[in-house]
């Protein structure tokens, strides 16, 4: 038989409402009451039923995951990421995934928040770089944490964590030049996404601080995807003049690069540098590992959520903007030019 909220507070001395205010993370408990009731907590594996405190209570301690995105190794890394500090502080997550493109996405969400009684949601590209979509969460009492890619929040509609890809993708680039690349390609993720473009400038900004000129026959459109990595490094190496490395925008357009690149006969790294960007599994699957850019993803989705939990505790201490920078990771998909 489940242990029950009475049987904690008569195994650790307290009334039920000193529990219920421990289960509910409420700050004015004291420490050593704390720490009394969550070892009852644990003596008993009392499970409190998170669903029926939402419905009975004024509070809601659920929080949403809100995401269209096709890599599934990033939705794992930040579903985990989430969880954990849903976890550590009482909350349940509810994961959404669904089509940003979709004509009814509002009507969708709206939706859900009210069905689930949602307290926060957690949003990533492309809905965190919609302006409109996130003012229309904001007016439905939620609140917001949106995880962009950019050196500096673009607003002050929400708590934003940041991701500086611009600086990590001119350090990618910088070490293939530094290996005396001078023809490197680009592999663009999809344009939906502000990720792309900043990875993008970071690469471009690389080549002109090095002295070289930007040649658009080398940058090849595409989406977040093995598919397209296969068909953008079939492009570029069948131009009769080839680049020497490939900056993909990242590891599963890579591996793809690096797929067909095979496909080739093309030795890599001797004729041919290819470098990613994220430090998916992704990048440690191939042969050869790939460079990347390591990106704490479960991290970033982490403090997200600690950040949107402070937000909706209204605690003094919560921020607006935190940020990462993805830093370089060499492996052995990359080496000196070869003339």
């Amino acid at each position: 038989m489940k242990a029950t909220i009475n049987d904690v507070a008569k195994h650790a001395g307290v009334s039920i409402k000193t529990v219920s205010r421990v289960m509910n993370n409420e700050p004015s408990v004291r420490d050593a009451t704390r720490e009394k009731v969550m070892a009852s907590v644990l003596a008993l594996d009392y499970q409190p039923n998170l669903a029926a405190r939402n419905l009975a209570g004024t509070k809601s301690f659920s929080i949403a995951f809100i995401y269209d995105n096709p890599n599934a190794y990033y939705v794992i890394d930040m579903q985990n990421g989430i969880l954990k500090a849903c976890k550590s502080q009482g909350y349940e997550l509810v994961i959404h995934p669904c089509n940003a493109q979709s004509k009814n996405i509002l009507e969708e969400i709206t939706l859900m928040v009210k069905m689930s009684r949602i307290a926060g949601i957690v949003l990533t590209p492309p809905f965190s770089e919609n302006p409109e979509f996130v003012k229309h969460l904001t007016s439905l009492d939620v609140k917001v944490v949106r995880i962009m890619s950019g050196e500096h929040a673009p607003d002050e509609i929400s708590p934003c964590v940041m991701v500086n890809d611009h600086q990590a993708a001119f350090d990618i680039t910088e070490h293939l030049i530094s290996l005396g690349h001078q023809r490197i390609g680009f592999l663009a993720g999809g344009k939906e996404h502000n990720s792309s473009a900043e990875r993008f400038n970071g690469y471009k900004d690389a080549l002109t601080a090095n002295g070289i000129a930007l040649d658009s026959s080398l940058v090849v459109d595409g989406e977040y995807s093995f598919e397209s990595g296969v068909e953008g490094a079939k492009t570029l190496m069948e131009r009769e003049v080839k680049p020497s490395a490939i900056f993909s925008c990242n590891d599963e357009i890579a591996a793809g690069a690096l797929f067909a690149s095979r496909l080739m006969n093309i030795d890599i790294p001797t004729q041919l540098s290819i470098a990613g960007f994220e430090n998916s599994p992704f990048s440690r699957q191939t042969w050869p590992k790939l460079t990347t850019a390591d990106q704490p993803t479960e991290k970033i989705a982490e403090n997200a959520t600690k950040l949107l939990i402070a937000q909706i505790k209204k605690s003094s201490d919560s921020k607006m903007v935190e940020q990462f920078t993805p830093e370089l990771v060499v492996r052995d998909s990359t080496g000196n030019v070869t003339v």
